[in-house]
């Protein structure tokens, strides 16, 4: 579903926003704003202030200067890149889930089966993979039924397959639910599917706009050079399966085959 201005006001708009700690500039007059059903990308490099930008957006750290507008009554669900849980305390995936409030059954089920976290629901938090610690985060954000969703790395942990896929279950979600999506990212060229807008950031914002054009903008090509770009190739497959956001392959009967991008030593 593309986004269509007239559909309503900014889900949130960030303007002229600018964050220092200390003698550091963070970010430097950013301006952003994410539109209902929109999915806007934030690329860059390892502290180039991305994960700053999402906690000015979510209200935990004030700017200081510049102006972030929400739109009235806004939902908010939050995937952060991670979580530390203390290995004694007794957690199980559920509980996990119900400390952000007790939803409808029928509605968790729906969920959990969607970014495929059901069968965890009973497993020690602490016990649990990486890829499906990032699951049952992103499940959580969802569970607040969420106008805006906010994603700070969500494929982390996951191998290129399972990255492919989970942003394919993220523009699936964004046409579903109608909501808008502002995420984080390190990796364009598997976002490029995904994304409807791509903001690259290095402190300020080097270039903004559609993903193909982010990719071949000079700026972002002096971020990430060609030569990196080109070793990590893209490549497509074709199969007569079909893969769960999981990683597992399923029955290709209830699954339209599908190609993938990634890494070109994964074919």
């Amino acid at each position: 579903m593309a986004p269509d201005a007239s559909t309503g006001e900014a889900l949130i708009s960030v303007s002229d926003l600018s964050v220092r700690f200390g003698e550091t500039t963070t970010l430097d007059h950013v301006n952003l704003t994410v539109l209902p059903g929109e999915i806007v990308t934030v690329i860059g490099p390892n502290g180039a202030g991305k994960t700053t930008l999402l906690r000015v957006v979510l209200g935990l750290t004030n700017p200081d200067s510049g102006a972030v507008r929400r739109r009235k009554n806004l939902r908010i669900g939050y995937m952060p890149q991670s979580i530390a849980i203390d290995d004694t305390l007794p957690l199980t995936v559920r509980r996990f889930l119900d400390l952000g409030g007790r939803v409808p059954k029928g509605r968790r089920r729906e969920v959990l089966d969607n970014v495929g976290v059901q069968r965890l629901l009973d497993q020690p938090l602490q016990r649990i993979s990486g890829g499906e610690m990032q699951r049952v985060l992103l499940a959580r954000a969802l569970l607040r039924d969420p106008e805006l969703l906010v994603l700070d790395e969500p494929a982390q942990g996951l191998d290129v397959v399972g990255q492919a896929d989970l942003y394919e279950l993220i523009g699936q979600l964004r046409g579903e639910l109608g909501c808008g999506v502002l995420m984080v990212s390190h990796d364009l060229h598997l976002v490029m599917a995904a994304a409807d807008s791509v903001v690259c950031l290095n402190h300020h914002v080097c270039c903004t706009g559609a993903p193909h054009d982010v990719a071949e903008n000079p700026e972002y090509l002096a971020l990430f050079p060609e030569t990196q770009i080109a070793s990590l190739g893209i490549y497509t497959h074709h199969h007569d399966h079909a893969h769960a956001v999981t990683g597992e392959v399923v029955d290709a009967h209830d699954h339209a085959g599908h190609d993938h991008q990634g890494d070109a030593g994964h074919g």
